[in-house]
């Protein structure tokens, strides 16, 4: 079978989208749509349906999908195999996250036990992230809300609570808590729409019937910490990325469940790749949930 139009048919079928398929194949549209055109006028059948402003897959292209991941996923192993010819871990991983606190010393980690792998890394939020996976930019993921999509493999890594934070010179800077309803009418410094953190605790608000005073929004967390220091508000971050400011100070909420889980993920297909499941195992053994 012709090898260009499977994989022009695998990228339209794993992004749901010619415009991205050809972006990330590195070829035109008119060229990418040609194979897969090609493709069925060749074998008289119909892989893709029109679905809004991308396309769904028929029965057919369903289960041609389920081969085309297995195929690629074989190509890629033969490509890491005859880059280990030499007895050593080889190849290259990227990794996207939605924070850089838990995956830069498991990349540390990674990087003594395999100095022979190219690592490189990204940042964005939830959104971000699923976006340079299924787009095929990233070989692993990390994020804080998994919504079983099928198409990933996801490994919960470990859950943290959401705390809030205030500038030294805030009333609450002499506390160690306060009450989730004490935020009602105050002022908070949030992350933009997609990040996982906001959505959790605008969720609890909105469930306790809370209303903050007004919300600034501003897109990396670097720029809230900023904001929060200055005294334009209240911030909102998971405990285990705090860090260590001497502008500001961190509070427990009590009165609300505010928890994210951090995930890591990759695509099916690629879940046996030997870099990519020597990161998996790393991960098994440094995971704080059971």
């Amino acid at each position: 079978m012709n090898h260009a139009q499977l994989r022009a048919f695998h990228a339209v079928a794993t992004l749901g989208s010619y415009t991205k398929a050809a972006k990330s194949l590195h070829v035109t549209q008119p060229t990418l749509s040609d194979h897969v055109s090609s493709l069925e006028g060749r074998h008289g059948v119909k892989l893709f349906k029109r679905q809004g402003r991308g396309v769904a897959l028929t029965s057919l292209g369903h289960a041609l999908l389920d081969i085309t991941r297995r195929k690629f996923s074989l190509e890629l192993e033969a490509e890491q195999l005859l880059s280990m010819a030499k007895g050593m871990m080889s190849g290259r991983l990227r990794v996207v996250a939605d924070s850089p606190f838990l995956v830069i010393p498991l990349l540390g980690a990674f990087d003594r036990h395999y100095p022979s792998v190219n690592i490189s890394m990204s940042f964005g939020n939830t959104e971000k992230v699923l976006e340079e996976l299924f787009e095929l930019r990233a070989d692993i993921g990390m994020f804080a809300a998994y919504n079983n999509d099928d198409r990933l493999y996801a490994f919960a890594f470990r859950t943290d609570k959401l705390i809030v934070y205030v500038n030294k010179d805030h009333p609450w800077s002499r506390r160690k808590s306060i009450k989730f309803e004490e935020l009602n009418g105050q002022r908070l410094v949030v992350r933009e729409h997609g990040s996982i953190t906001r959505s959790v605790f605008e969720q609890a608000m909105h469930q306790k019937g809370l209303e903050p005073e007004r919300m600034l929004e501003i897109g990396s967390r670097e720029g809230v910490n900023e904001a929060v220091a200055a005294g334009l508000g209240i911030g909102v971050i998971s405990a285990g990325e705090f860090g260590h400011d001497n502008r500001l100070v961190g509070l427990d909420v009590k009165g609300a469940d505010l928890k994210v889980t951090e995930y890591f993920a990759c695509l099916k297909e690629v879940r046996s790749v030997p870099v990519v499941k020597a990161f998996f195992d790393l991960l098994e053994i440094n995971s704080s949930i059971d």
